[in-house]
């Protein structure tokens, strides 16, 4: 777990100018994790990161990504649009949705974007909407039963996303018909998983199936994509996954699987988003309540609206109360926020410091999923995103969300002559 960058009063001070709560992010941490990301996988003879956007939307934290070498995962027209923005276009894109619009279909084409198409039927949902096909196609595989999920991302036989097997190959030679190319394939089937053997055996699945389609087909894959998933140590007792020990696994399968079948070089690419940001980012919020019921509660001023993950699906996030990092844990709280719903709980029967109010208290590994997922519920607007410079700076990357800015889309002056 990575310790936060800064010390109780250079937090202090920062709050004078940054009302708490707010997300802040270690940008040299970030790039050094990149770094190392791809060092590990260079082994292979062409290999990519497209960063999933989705689980950080911030141009700045793109930009800094880009300048690493990273590619973009996209699935949305807004994801688009901010590779765009930071010079992200042509084949550093892969587009990667579901239940396409074909403005989103549109949108892809004009960024000369990769696209991976999530279903049979998309190949001529995309011909309707574009005019054509792209030289270039991937499409993303479900494995279904064959291979086990996990807790976060389900069964998946029991996802939306995806082709059969069957319906694969039928899709294969269907765009080579219709003049592909050029054709890759992709699959996502975990998410947050701390496994370094599921994940080398995701490779060994996609180099197996690309030899089936060669041989069935004659098709020659240009590229596999293993997808993301690759977890973080949320937990302090928990180990964080070894980049190296998955690369040389799949190293070790590309060559006793695609080489003898003669379809080396074959490019590996990944589209991790967790992976690379999440442990380098954090919410600094303030303790502003508390209430001793049945339990003990220290309301916060962060919310759901802050950090959906531990109110969504019981996720952990490790808390630490700035100022008494080294302190024995003698207080068992509900750490809550102030929306109405009682899931707004970042942790539940946590054992931590004693809390006094005005403390302020810096929730882990925010980095992804955390800002991304924020929403307005109960009128709350969602905080700033500030950037640790690598000289110690930080600058604002995202201002915080004002009552303007929500009612923005509402007529508020015309409602009183509403009858």
């Amino acid at each position: 777990m990575n310790t936060f960058p800064l010390t109780l009063a250079q937090t202090e001070d920062l709050a004078q100018k940054f009302p708490t709560p707010f997300h802040l992010y270690d940008e040299a941490g970030i790039r050094d994790n990149a770094r190392r990301l791809i060092k590990a996988f260079s082994i292979f003879p062409d290999f990519r990161e497209f960063f999933a956007v989705k689980a950080a939307p911030n141009p700045f934290l793109l930009k800094i990504l880009a300048a690493e070498g990273l590619g973009a995962d996209c699935s949305s027209l807004a994801e688009l649009r901010l590779c765009e923005a930071v010079g992200l276009r042509g084949d550093r894109v892969m587009f990667t949705s579901n239940e396409t619009p074909d403005e989103e279909f549109r949108e892809a084409r004009r960024l000369g974007a990769i696209i991976n198409l999530d279903d049979i039927t998309h190949i001529d949902a995309l011909v309707a909407a574009t005019g054509s096909l792209p030289e270039t196609l991937c499409f993303r595989y479900n494995p279904g039963p064959l291979k086990a999920g996990n807790a976060i991302i389900g069964h998946p036989e029991e996802a939306k996303y995806g082709l059969t097997r069957e319906q694969l190959f039928a899709a294969y030679a269907r765009a080579g018909e219709l003049g592909v190319r050029k054709f890759g394939l992709h699959t996502m089937v975990v998410s947050n998983e701390l496994d370094e053997q599921y994940h080398i055996e995701t490779a060994r699945m996609l180099f197996e199936l690309a030899v089936e389609i060669h041989r069935r087909l004659g098709i020659r894959m240009a590229f596999i994509n293993t997808g993301g998933g690759i977890g973080i140590p949320y937990r302090p007792e928990q180990k964080a996954v070894n980049y190296e020990t998955i690369a040389r696994g799949a190293r070790k399968l590309y060559d006793d699987i695609i080489v003898p079948a003669g379809l080396d070089p074959l490019a590996y690419n990944m589209e991790c988003g967790r992976a690379i940001t999440g442990p380098y980012g954090w919410l600094v919020t303030r303790a502003i309540r508390r209430k001793d019921t049945y339990r003990s509660y220290i309301g916060v001023d962060a919310s759901m609206a802050n950090l959906m993950r531990p109110g969504l699906y019981g996720a952990y996030h490790h808390i630490t109360v700035l100022g008494k990092e080294n302190a024995p844990a003698t207080k068992t709280y509900d750490v809550v926020g102030s929306l109405c719903e009682n899931c707004d709980k970042f942790a539940i029967q946590r054992e931590l410091p004693e809390i006094a109010m005005g403390d302020l208290l810096v929730i882990h590994d925010t980095g992804a999923h955390g800002h991304a997922m924020g929403y307005n519920y109960n009128g709350k607007t969602r905080s700033a995103e500030l950037l640790l410079r690598p000289d110690g700076s930080v600058i604002q990357i995202r201002r915080a969300e004002t009552l303007d800015d929500l009612f923005a889309t509402l007529d508020l002056e015309s409602v009183s002559d509403f009858r």
